[in-house]
C-alpha cells in the first residue's frame, strides 16, 4: 500500500505509539501472533510505546500481571487507563470531590482507595460509573437514585461494548450508562476517557511529547480515532477489533490510517523511516 507523502511525513515524525489494548493488541484472553514482533520492531526502530484503554476494570498493577501472562513485557509507566484519566479530572476540575458512589471492579475499587478516595452507598457527593461485568441490579438502582437527586454524574469512558473473543456480547460502561440516563433522565456530567483528548493530552504530559509526536492505534472510531483527532495526534484504525470497513465507509470522522492489524501499520512506520 502506497502512502502519500504528507502521511509518510507524518509518519516519520512519531515518536511513541499509544496502544488500544483489546481489539488491538489482544482479543479478550488471545494475544495476536503478530503483538511482540510488532512491539520489537517498534523498539527497532527507536519509538516507544504505551497501552492506552478506556477498560479499567482491571487496575494499572492488574494490567501489567495480565500482559505479562501473555507474554507481552510492560511495567506499569507504561498502562495508562481511563481510570487514571478520571482521576486527573477529579482533582482538576472537582478538588472537594471526595466520597463516591462507583459503580466499578472490586480492582478499580481498589485503586480508587488507594488514590484517597472513600468509596460509599449513602451520601456520596458524585456517581462514577465504569465497566463491571458483575454488576448488580441493586447497585444500578441506587446509582440511579443518586443521580435522580441531582449529584455529579461521572463515567470513565463511553464504549458500548467490550470485544472478546468468546460467543457473548460484553456490555460495557456506555450501554450502562444509557440504562441509567434512560431511568434518570441525565447524561453524564463528564466522560474523561477516549475520546476526550485529555486522556492523550495526559500521556503526552507523562512522556514529554507533543501530540503531532504520538500515534494512535486502536479498533473504534468513535474513541481512538476520534481522540486522536481531537488531539491532532495520528489516528490510525485497526481492523482487528470492533470496527469493518463498512463502518469506516459509514462514518463522518475517518482515520488517518486504516490498517489490517498491528503488524500492517508497525510495517508502515518502519517504510516510512526508510
Amino acid at each position: 500500500m502506497s502512502l502519500p507523502s504528507a502521511l509518510r511525513e507524518r509518519l516519520r515524525r512519531v515518536r511513541h505509539v499509544a496502544l488500544d489494548m483489546d481489539g488491538t493488541t489482544y482479543r479478550g484472553k488471545t494475544l495476536f501472533d503478530f503483538t511482540n514482533s510488532t512491539l520489537a520492531l517498534f523498539t527497532e526502530l527507536g519509538v516507544t510505546h504505551s497501552f492506552l484503554t478506556n477498560n479499567c476494570s482491571k487496575s494499572v498493577a492488574d494490567y501489567v500481571i495480565s500482559l505479562q501472562r501473555m507474554s507481552i513485557k510492560a511495567d506499569a509507566s507504561q498502562i495508562y487507563t481511563s481510570a487514571q484519566a478520571t482521576m486527573e479530572y477529579l482533582r482538576a476540575e472537582h478538588p472537594s470531590v471526595r466520597r463516591l458512589f462507583l459503580v466499578g471492579t472490586p480492582s478499580l475499587q481498589r485503586e480508587f482507595v488507594e488514590a484517597g478516595y472513600e468509596l460509599t452507598t449513602d451520601a456520596p457527593e458524585a456517581v462514577l460509573v465504569a465497566f463491571d461485568p458483575d454488576v448488580k441490579y441493586s447497585h444500578l438502582c441506587r446509582a440511579a437514585y443518586w443521580i435522580k437527586q441531582g449529584l455529579p454524574f461521572f463515567a470513565t469512558h463511553p464504549d458500548r461494548v467490550c470485544p472478546t473473543d468468546e460467543p457473548t456480547v460484553l456490555v460495557d460502561c456506555g450501554s450502562v450508562c444509557a440504562a441509567l440516563t434512560s431511568a434518570t433522565g441525565r447524561v453524564p456530567d463528564a466522560v474523561p476517557g477516549k475520546p476526550d483528548p485529555r486522556m492523550l493530552f495526559g500521556l503526552c504530559h507523562r512522556l514529554g511529547l507533543r501530540p503531532d509526536e504520538m500515534a494512535m492505534v486502536g479498533d473504534r472510531i468513535y474513541t481512538d480515532v476520534e481522540m486522536a483527532l481531537r488531539a491532532g495526534a495520528l489516528g490510525v484504525l485497526v481492523l482487528t477489533g470492533e470496527t469493518s470497513l463498512d463502518d469506516v465507509a459509514a462514518s463522518e470522522r475517518k482515520p488517518d490510517l486504516v490498517v489490517h492489524n498491528l503488524a500492517e501499520f508497525g510495517e508502515q512506520l518502519r517504510l516510512a523511516r526508510a
